[in-house]
């Protein structure tokens, strides 16, 4: 169980425990204690894209924090497979691929999704590791996507979504739109396409909701553009409703019942009320707190833990850059620079001190390092405009894995 800073430094210095792990610091005792262990909680707010955890013991908050989960799997993965695609065609000089039409598992999931729900166990099982006994609390969500919706459906129409009745989705928004363009008004004599209102590369959907019709003469490039209209559609309409969330909050669900059917669970419903009862603001380390099942709180640390992921390795060979550098031909690049993982005793991702100020190494060059702190934001030199800072000018504090740890204080 935790203990204060002075106790952990004079164990250590005595030899009665060592450290087992830096983030978040943790020590094992070692001599033999009692069979006596205080009980404690674990609460876990689930998310798509932000998990709150928080452990609890006796109406004291002992730990809380957020783990980042990364968003940018499936955009990586279709970059890897357009790069793929276009090696594949010139080496096979444009012959047809074939296709094995092969039996996916039934516990198969998207990447994407899968990367983010087996985070969400490593880090359940990393808290349930380092306490004696506890007891776990999730929060899951259950989500209605038709009836979100379309609040009327009911019965039979579960079967029937907005293209039953069409042969597919795109013969659907003509018809709806009258086999009009919706930008010039216009019908007779044209060809008709279907347009992203929110573009693909921005991560709109498929949806119909998302797409509207538009002849070839107003789907053009200058339209896409900042200032035309297509990309004036687009900001107007930032805010279209998206259900990505809902449907990975449902596959997690499953997943939870399953991995976990010993652990209590509760709903946001539950959550909120008693937040607001106990006078905490809405953050996700807060609702992990309340998830915990603590009923009143004596004391609560003025800090909390925010850990991300951080990309250690780029293992592509291919850029699809005719140049690099000044003007110099992409032939002379060497391919696996960017992988340079260790400089003079320094690796990706350690966290260092430079200039008065905490960040992390994110890239090397000849004679020196990239750094950015916990925002993202590069730090550099004093009046300078260039990124890199000299290897003299930085201060290891301690090395790190594929997580960042970042203390943040509550103001």
């Amino acid at each position: 169980m935790p203990c204060s800073n002075r106790k952990a430094r004079l164990l250590l210095k005595e030899g009665k425990a060592k450290i087992y792990q830096y983030n978040p610091f943790t020590i094992q005792l070692c001599y033999a204690t009692g069979e006596y262990m205080q009980e404690c909680h674990i609460g876990i707010d689930t998310g798509s894209e932000h998990i709150g955890i928080a452990v609890t013991s006796e109406e004291k908050v002992l730990f809380k924090g957020e783990v980042e989960l990364r968003q940018d799997v499936k955009s990586n993965l279709d970059t890897r497979r357009s790069y793929r695609r276009d090696r594949r065609n010139r080496k096979t000089r444009y012959r047809k691929a074939r296709f094995l039409n092969r039996k996916k598992k039934e516990s198969w999931l998207p990447p994407s999704i899968e990367n983010r729900v087996n985070h969400t166990f490593k880090w359940i099982n990393k808290l349930i590791a380092l306490l004696p006994n506890p007891k776990l609390h999730i929060e899951v969500g259950k989500f209605d996507v038709a009836k979100m919706i379309n609040p009327d459906i009911q019965g039979v129409d579960y079967q029937h979504g907005q293209t039953y009745g069409f042969y597919d989705m795109r013969y659907f928004v003509f018809a709806r739109d009258n086999y009009t363009c919706q930008c010039c008004g216009k019908s007779k004599g044209k060809i008709l396409q279907t347009h992203h209102i929110i573009y693909r590369s921005n991560g709109g959907s498929n949806r119909a909701d998302n797409l509207i019709t538009v002849c070839t003469d107003c789907h053009t490039y200058e339209n896409h553009q900042k200032g035309g209209i297509l990309y004036q559609w687009q900001e107007k309409h930032k805010k279209t409703k998206q259900y990505k969330e809902p449907s990975f909050m449902n596959v997690l669900r499953k997943r939870i019942f399953k991995k976990y059917p010993n652990a209590v669970i509760t709903y946001g419903s539950e959550t909120t009320p008693k937040r607001k009862e106990l006078g905490l603001e809405k953050t996700h380390y807060n609702d992990a707190i309340i998830i915990s099942g603590i009923s009143t709180i004596k004391e609560n640390p003025n800090e909390w833990l925010l850990i991300k992921q951080f990309r250690k390795k780029k293992r592509s060979l291919h850029e699809a850059t005719a140049r690099k550098g000044r003007k110099e031909p992409n032939r002379l690049q060497k391919r696996n620079a960017k992988n340079k993982p260790y400089y003079k005793g320094f690796y990706l991702n350690d966290k260092v001190e430079v200039f008065g100020r905490i960040g992390y190494i994110t890239g090397f060059t000849s004679g020196g390092a990239y750094i950015k702190n916990a925002e993202n934001e590069y730090i550099i030199l004093p009046n300078k405009s260039y990124k890199q800072v000299g290897i003299s000018n930085i201060k290891l504090l301690h090395h790190n894995n594929n997580w960042q740890y970042v203390n943040k204080r509550i103001s």
